[in-house]
């Protein structure tokens, strides 16, 4: 599953596969939105993932496939993962599966609409370098918005629904920069950020601009090791070409490119975004060292848990040492997926929602026009009037067992507010295509709220 704002992390090596339950397929499942009319078959492209996706496509309707078949096809990291026999009941509800169209075609990576049994579904498929399958899901999509609470007791009667434990915090940032809590839940209480915390990255890069350190033009080289996990974005660049700071930034906001995130912390170095950390928030020592989103990944999924439980045993200085020693050494091709929460509440980047109004307060007060587009550039699925909201931020995350949201709106009124929703499950990971348009509704009925004070 994805969010609509690009934010998972235990699905993003891409070697799980989105099951859809029989009962999905059978019941009324929300499906996404139907495709145009077709009027002919969609052109799959004679690539290796355009002949992975034509094979899977004749496949269906004659499952159980053997296992010599899907050795063929699949690679070895996937069926490790997902084994044959699960692979098989999962194809052998898809009798009838139906390719619509393609809306975005990559050299290593497809994704389209697909129909089954009168219902549409994001259908998302990749192969590695060999030219096997390791990503093949079927994704039935957010269900729709849901009406907007008109009241603070319906936003918090919803809120107490969402997770087992959840933040909360509708602000407004003053002419001094201040953020007023309006309404809130555990305000102060730090929760895993998920990429959230890219907002610490991006201040201290604006930052390092407005001082002259850095430009939004200046080029930067996309080193192999500074690649993180993802898809599309920069880590799909060859090795050693070049972006610019603002295309970067712009990627590590819009679609929250991990690669592009650790290019731009290696540039600004780490101790800069640290120094972020401690002017916006209330909770450093545990941000610090400051992560990679690399980093990250290799910890909880490399040798997990005893080497995420080496490295939470030591101080700071020794965790920085072990980083640059121990992990950096790693490969991303080592890391095993996870799909239970894990270590959410030691292992992540930690902050709350009076910590994020305050990130955001930071930021407004480094505008810049390439800032705002930066910030502007994906909404987050708020939509919001732009009569009545002209200026939009927005910055999500997420983990397994996580998600959060943040918006920054400036109205038509020069008021800046911003509203920040924090979800976790310890126990499980949150099913996002009901929880994120929840959260949406919620953010979307916050917003009018604190406008119609």
């Amino acid at each position: 599953m994805r969010l609509p704002f690009r934010q998972t992390y235990a699905l993003a090596l891409g070697l799980a596969m989105a099951a859809v339950p029989a009962t999905a397929l059978a019941s009324g499942a929300p499906a996404a939105p139907a495709p145009a009319a077709v009027t002919a078959a969609p052109q799959i492209p004679d690539s290796p993932v355009g002949r992975q996706l034509s094979w899977y496509l004749d496949a269906v309707p004659r499952a159980p496939i053997p296992n010599a078949e899907l050795e063929e096809h699949l690679s070895a990291d996937f069926l490790k993962a997902i084994p044959a026999d699960d692979f098989n009941a999962f194809t052998k509800n898809l009798k009838g599966l139906t390719l619509e169209k393609l809306t975005a075609v990559k050299p290593t990576r497809l994704v389209g609409l697909a129909s089954v049994g009168g219902h549409t579904f994001v259908l998302t498929i990749a192969v590695d370098g060999d030219g096997r399958i390791n990503r093949l899901g079927l994704d039935p999509g957010p269900a729709p918005v849901p009406p907007a609470p008109t009241s603070w007791a319906q936003l918090d009667t919803r809120l107490s629904k969402a997770a087992p434990e959840t933040g909360f915090a509708a602000a407004e940032i003053d002419s001094r920069g201040r953020c007023e809590v309006v309404h809130g839940k555990a305000v102060d209480e730090p929760r895993p950020l998920g990429s959230m915390f890219k907002l610490y990255v991006l201040g201290a890069v604006a930052e390092k601009i407005r001082d002259g350190g850095l430009s939004w033009d200046t080029k930067l080289t996309i080193k192999p090791e500074w690649k993180s996990v993802g898809e599309d974005g920069l880590v799909d660049r060859p090795d050693n070409s070049t972006t610019t700071v603002h295309e970067a930034a712009k990627l590590m906001i819009s679609i929250s490119d991990n690669t592009a995130t650790d290019i731009l912390i290696h540039t600004v170095g780490r101790k800069a975004v640290e120094a972020k950390v401690r002017t916006w928030s209330g909770h450093v020592k545990e941000n610090i060292p400051f992560l990679t989103t690399r980093e990250l990944f290799l910890l909880k999924g490399v040798n997990y848990p005893a080497q995420a439980k080496t490295y939470l045993a030591l101080n700071p200085a020794r965790k920085l040492a072990y980083l640059k020693k121990t992990v950096a050494k790693q490969s991303l091709s080592d890391i095993k997926i996870w799909t239970t929460p894990r270590e959410n509440d030691t292992l992540e980047w930690f902050g709350s929602p009076r910590d994020v109004c305050r990130a955001y307060a930071g930021l407004v007060k480094l505008n810049s026009k390439q800032l705002n587009e930066t910030l502007s550039a994906n909404d987050g699925s708020l939509k919001l009037a732009p009569e009545k909201w002209p200026t939009v931020w927005f910055k999500g995350g997420s983990e397994v067992g996580v998600v959060n949201t943040s918006y920054l709106a400036r109205s038509a009124r020069g008021k800046v507010y911003v509203v920040t929703t924090m979800t976790a499950n310890p126990q499980t990971a949150i099913n996002e295509n009901t929880a994120v348009p929840e959260i949406i509704s919620l953010s979307r009925g916050a917003f009018a709220l604190v406008e119609a004070r």
